[in-house]
């Protein structure tokens, strides 16, 4: 038996020929077997409208519509959607600073998927956020939690910097949020967001842009995290891993991370991983740092390595530097650093310790490069 539909087809011109069609067809009446919904196409579809030289603008079914059509992908599941972005966090500039991909979830899922879809995506975090309709807070709130390529952060790691800055930048850019400060409930309690003027660059006499758009950061607050020096044992792993490297300290993160400091900046770019060996150290990944020379603008550089999560080297470590800031703060006198990423997509992170409140507040920018949908 056939499903009869009148499909009202509007054309136009290929672009390629010279031959003229006219804007639109009369209704055409053509029979469906149950068997073509498994297809997609009839062999009208496949006999006249493929072989013809019109381009398809539209496409209107009227009659009655087998169930089985209603609201179906070409497997014959229900079509849903999931927003979703690609942002370069810590930089201005595409291609550069640290990936993440945020996508924003309408209703929950299970983490299998959650896990697969950042397995998907494959690069070094790939955030969820959902909305919370009842918090008492004054300003909007979401849950938040962060996949790497291999296994959830929170499973391990409580903390991931620049795919929360990711995020605000994805809720302040696309209007989700309309104020200036966003909150993100996460395994490290509330996280805040605020998105601030960035201070304006001194405006050439030359110039002929003097009114350009004001630029904004993402400032983060996130807590201090606190380094103890490593017990001798495991200080003497890290001295195997970086066997052709001079070493001035070894320390750890509360975070679990090693934290290893060289004598200069040179060192830092010029060191060359032994990502096998690192992935068999027994915390989570190995942070090196040196002092930036004084005319580089920059305060400290960094690189961190973290294979064990799927992150050969992961380009800026927001959480990472919630341990350098504390560190570099005894070391250099001070409470504001410009610190810069030494990984070859590179960045910039500013930071402003509070130790009164142990708090670390950490400025980025962040570009979006990329945004689509994932169907579910």
């Amino acid at each position: 038996y056939y499903y009869s539909l009148t499909l009202t087809l509007t054309l136009s011109p290929n672009p390629t020929t010279t031959a003229t069609h006219p804007p639109s067809t009369p209704p055409l009446t053509c029979r469906f077997s149950p068997a073509d919904h498994r297809r997609r196409h009839s062999p009208f579809f496949n006999n006249h409208l493929l072989s013809s030289n019109n381009l398809i603008k539209a496409i209107t079914l009227t009659g009655p519509v087998p169930l089985m059509w209603q609201g179906q992908t070409k497997m014959g599941r229900t079509k849903k959607t999931v927003k979703y972005v690609v942002v370069d966090a810590f930089t201005d500039t595409e291609f550069k600073g640290n990936p993440a991909a945020v996508c924003l979830l309408e209703e929950t899922r299970d983490e299998e998927w959650l896990q697969s879809l950042a397995s998907e995506f494959n690069i070094s975090e790939t955030c969820f956020l959902t909305r919370i309709t009842d918090s008492d807070s004054v300003h909007p709130r979401f849950h938040l939690r962060w996949f790497t390529p291999v296994a959830e952060l929170t499973v391990q790691v409580e903390l991931c910097g620049h795919a929360t800055l990711a995020a605000a930048h994805f809720c302040f850019s696309s209007k989700l949020v309309t104020e200036n400060t966003v909150e993100f409930s996460t395994l490290s309690g509330i996280l805040t967001a605020k998105n601030i003027l960035k201070p304006k660059e001194p405006v050439s006499m030359n110039s002929e842009n003097g009114d350009a758009e004001q630029q904004f950061l993402i400032e983060l607050d996130f807590p201090a995290i606190s380094t103890t020096d490593c017990p001798g044992n495991e200080a003497s792993l890290l001295s195997n891993v970086l066997s052709n490297t001079s070493v001035i300290e070894y320390k750890q993160t509360a975070l679990e991370d090693y934290f290893v400091v060289l004598p200069s900046a040179d060192a830092i770019t010029a060191y060359q991983p032994n990502l096998e060996e690192i992935k068999q150290l027994p915390g989570r990944g190995l942070i090196i740092s040196a002092a930036a020379s004084p005319e580089s603008g920059f305060d400290f550089l960094s690189r961190f390595f973290c294979p064990k999560f799927g992150i050969d080297e992961d380009p800026v470590c927001g959480s990472a530097h919630c341990a350098l800031a504390l560190y570099w703060s005894k070391k250099l006198g001070k409470c504001d650093f410009v610190a810069y990423a030494a990984s070859p997509r590179s960045g910039i992170v500013r930071l402003h310790l509070d130790e009164q409140t142990n708090r670390v507040k950490l400025q980025g920018e962040a570009v979006i490069v990329m945004e689509g949908s994932v169907i579910v």
